[in-house]
């Protein structure tokens, strides 16, 4: 056999190799669950989109967000979605006060003995993070545009005060975790990350109404909330992450022709709250999870 040969041999053999590697990766079945809670939440719970539920209507859970899409796959015998916008970390053991009067229970009493699997999403309204960046930032674009006004108001004396926030709620993400195994022993739990908000180059004012330079910044406080979940994780030691930011690349806010996975600074009433996903976002999170558990 000639050295040609033989290289074009082993070639065929690699590409026939990686096709049925790819193929039984597609191929792979999915996991037979009996009891799947959804814990989390407003990117979890999917506010305005279509349709939501009443129990109770100001937690904006939708029957088109993640967990559903998951839910509808999987086909456990009992789905519970507790999810609830404005969910922060102590509300997984202290009920919610919602808007309308309305109450979450503790989402934790979704929880029991025998259930299988849980999706969690938490960590982006301690320290009212998400809120102080989307409701501050926008406002000081004028004195600013191209600047970084943003980080600058939040990093008195070179100190970064969102992410060092952020580092907090890792801590308080893994006490979470700790509450989940001791209520689900027996559970697959899943820590599902935050989705890419902005680009990671280029601009849309129109869209985000961010200055320049706090684009950036936005990028990276979303990064360190993301990583102190995967550390949380880590220390946890019995759950997995899951990374929906890398594959939100270019499903941005930013991201045209009905790509971005993420609603701009307008509400829009019959598809999703402001900076907040869209359903095709959801589904997109829901096959991220889904691979994770092929």
């Amino acid at each position: 056999m000639t050295r040609i040969t033989r290289t074009l041999l082993t070639a065929a053999v690699s590409a026939v190799l990686l096709t049925t590697s790819a193929a039984a990766v597609s191929a792979a079945p999915l996991p037979e669950v009996g009891r799947y809670v959804a814990l989390g939440d407003s990117y979890t719970s999917g506010p305005l989109i279509p349709a939501q539920r009443w129990d109770p209507l100001g937690c904006g859970r939708s029957t088109n967000n993640y967990p559903s899409f998951v839910a509808r796959a999987l086909d456990p015998a009992k789905f519970t979605d507790i999810s609830c916008g404005g969910a922060k970390t102590a509300n997984m053991v202290s009920p919610q006060q919602v808007q309308f009067g309305g109450v979450n229970p503790a989402q934790f009493s979704a929880l029991r003995e025998n259930t299988d699997l849980v999706t969690l999403g938490i960590g982006g309204n301690d320290s009212d993070v998400f809120a102080t960046l989307v409701g501050t930032c926008p406002g000081l674009r004028a004195s600013d545009p191209h600047g970084n006004p943003c980080q600058r108001k939040y990093s008195p004396d070179g100190v970064d005060t969102m992410k060092a926030a952020v580092a907090r709620t890792g801590d308080d993400v893994v006490t979470v975790l700790r509450g989940v195994h001791q209520r689900s022993p027996h559970a697959k739990v899943l820590v599902v990350g935050y989705p890419r908000i902005a680009p990671p180059s280029g601009y849309c004012p129109d869209v985000l109404p961010f200055a320049d330079g706090d684009y950036a910044w936005l990028n990276s406080v979303e990064e360190a909330l993301n990583a102190a979940l995967a550390r949380a994780v880590t220390t946890d030691g019995g759950s997995v992450y899951v990374d929906t930011y890398t594959p939100s690349l270019g499903h941005d806010a930013c991201a045209r022709g009905g790509a971005a996975w993420i609603n701009g600074q307008y509400t829009n009433l019959f598809a999703a709250l402001n900076y907040h996903p869209f359903r095709n976002g959801m589904e997109g999170i829901a096959n991220v999870v889904l691979k994770h558990l092929k």
